[in-house]
């Protein structure tokens, strides 16, 4: 079943130029802000990803769902991430890969989803092609955090992301070299990393023109 949604919800995201096709080569990374300190492994070839970018109508306007990874795991431990990971040999493409991971770790299944498009592909310093589905959400789906991988799920006003005020530009020192990243914090959470590099890049498609 797919879901549906009114013009009115569908016309607040008409600037976004979203592309109907997965791009071939990734056009964002974490090297994006970095180019005398890029660690991504040259001539590697990555591994596929996809995650859902999440947004839910509400009566303030539109979220943004994000998830809390939990604080034990040996990679990305307690970070902020869209609901996705690698693509299986199974997935009959990228947005099937990101209805599976999102139903997994979320409990929304894709009966509530309607996927729009997708944003640019996004190359990760773990060497992860990442593809982002952008997707409005069907208000009344329930969500069953996956235990062993999200600690929780929240929301965040589309509005406040889309602000380029809060599109921080912070550093830390990595491998002996410093390297610098996008970072959004919002009420005590903070998205940073290829999170909030994806969500720079929406930012770009949906309001710069060069």
């Amino acid at each position: 079943m797919t879901a549906r949604f009114d013009e009115a919800e569908l016309r607040s995201l008409a600037p976004l130029r979203l592309h109907q096709a997965p791009p071939v080569e990734h056009r964002r990374s974490d090297d994006d802000l970095n180019p005398e300190a890029r660690i991504i492994p040259a001539g590697e070839a990555p591994k596929p990803a996809a995650v859902l970018v999440p947004l839910v109508p509400r009566s303030s306007g539109l979220n943004m769902v994000l998830t809390q990874r939990q604080p034990h795991l040996t990679r990305h431990a307690g970070q902020v991430a869209f609901p996705g990971g690698r693509i299986d040999d199974t997935d009959a493409g990228v947005v099937e890969a990101a209805l599976r991971e999102t139903a997994e770790e979320t409990g929304i299944t894709s009966g509530f989803v309607e996927p729009l498009g997708f944003l640019d592909t996004y190359l990760t310093s773990t060497n992860y092609r990442v593809m982002p589905v952008v997707a409005l959400l069907r208000p009344g789906f329930a969500l069953v955090p996956q235990e062993a991988e999200v600690a929780e799920i929240f929301e965040v006003p589309l509005a406040f992301l889309m602000n380029p005020a809060h599109h921080e530009r912070h550093a830390r020192e990595w491998q002996g070299r410093q390297r610098f990243y996008y970072a959004m914090p919002w009420q005590g959470r903070y998205i940073w990393g290829a999170t909030a590099g994806m969500i720079r890049n929406m930012y770009s498609l949906l309001y710069e023109t060069s």
